[in-house]
């Protein structure tokens, strides 16, 4: 068995597997080609909640289809299917508070 501890909205559904999103963020920061990366969940019709993830890459890294693809086969290899980020959006950088956490 997985527990998963967090704040209530750290966590996501997906399917009737409760997830959080750090450990999908974590999945996402360890490609080289990452610098930043948040996760949140989304309503979806079949699922219950999807995954959208929020991406910023590296200095000199390009935004490309392949990219994308092959985030989403790392994460997959990293955590499992389930953890399948449905979309991926560019970010050319992510909110963060005083104390720097995004």
């Amino acid at each position: 068995y997985y527990w998963i501890t967090g704040r209530v909205d750290d966590v996501i559904n997906v399917s009737g597997h409760r997830m959080g999103t750090a450990e999908v963020e974590s999945a996402l920061v360890a490609h080289p080609s990452v610098a930043e990366a948040a996760v949140v969940g989304f309503p979806h019709d079949i699922k219950g909640q999807g995954i959208y993830a929020y991406v910023t890459l590296k200095a000199g890294v390009e935004s490309t289809d392949p990219l994308r693809k092959e985030l989403v086969q790392w994460v997959r290899k990293e955590i499992g299917p389930i953890a399948t980020p449905d979309f991926i959006q560019w970010a050319p950088g992510l909110p963060k508070t005083r104390s720097g956490k995004i």
